[in-house]
């Protein structure tokens, strides 16, 4: 039986620093109907408060709403250079995996082999699956391997499809193990200036949530 205890995130942990006085608030929520359609965030190193948060692989994901997916590019052409980052979806318009190819791998030597692999908090959707197969089937130079830390909506039936397409495509999945974890906590989520490195803390559950999850994933594939 998995994680039966539901957190309710606060503001903060959702992605938005809390507001300790009313009228901030207000300013803010004002500010972010300007923005456009969807936002795409970007950067090298996440805050720490929504790995803990977003990563977490409980089984009921309720405030979990974004998509934060960090990458690692190795590109071996001439000169073999290995990149990486994050990219976090702000509003529900565009998703991280498709600014993914949408944003970075274009920035990638083209014509060159391009061994990538992310990090994600959950599984794509069926539509971003659907554009992570054209991708493998596009580009042959292309290899996806997708580390989850949950699986999105896999009860549904058009959903466990999307995943065994992506696998068809050569797309290799994997559900998060705590060392997997553990590696994006060093090389992806920021650590407080000034002090020493913190070591990562795992929560409770995360070994069933992640056995959970790969006997899952073992039946849907």
């Amino acid at each position: 039986k998995m994680a039966e205890k539901q957190e309710e995130p606060s503001n903060a942990q959702n992605g938005e620093p809390d507001n300790a006085e009313e009228g901030e608030g207000k300013k803010k929520k004002v500010k972010r109907e300007d923005l456009p359609p969807f936002e795409i965030v970007t950067g090298e190193r996440l805050p720490a408060i929504f790995f803990k948060f977003q990563f977490r692989n409980v089984e009921y994901s309720s405030g979990r709403n974004k998509t934060f997916l960090c990458y690692v590019v190795e590109t071996q052409g001439k000169e073999p250079v290995t990149s990486r980052g994050y990219l976090e979806d702000e509003h529900a318009a565009a998703h991280a995996e498709m600014a993914f190819f949408n944003t970075i791998l274009p920035t990638c030597q083209p014509g060159a082999r391009h061994d990538v692999t992310w990090y994600v908090s959950s599984s794509p959707c069926v539509t971003c699956a659907q554009r992570i197969c054209e991708a493998l089937r596009k580009d042959k130079g292309l290899r996806l391997t997708i580390m989850v830390g949950r699986l999105f909506m896999w009860e549904e039936p058009e959903m466990q499809a999307a995943l065994r397409s992506m696998k068809e495509a050569g797309c290799k999945l994997r559900i998060m193990k705590p060392q997997d974890f553990e590696y994006v906590w060093k090389n992806f989520v920021e650590q407080e200036e000034g002090e020493e490195a913190k070591s990562f803390v795992p929560w409770e559950d995360i070994q069933e949530n992640f056995q959970y999850y790969e006997e899952k994933l073992a039946e849907i594939l």
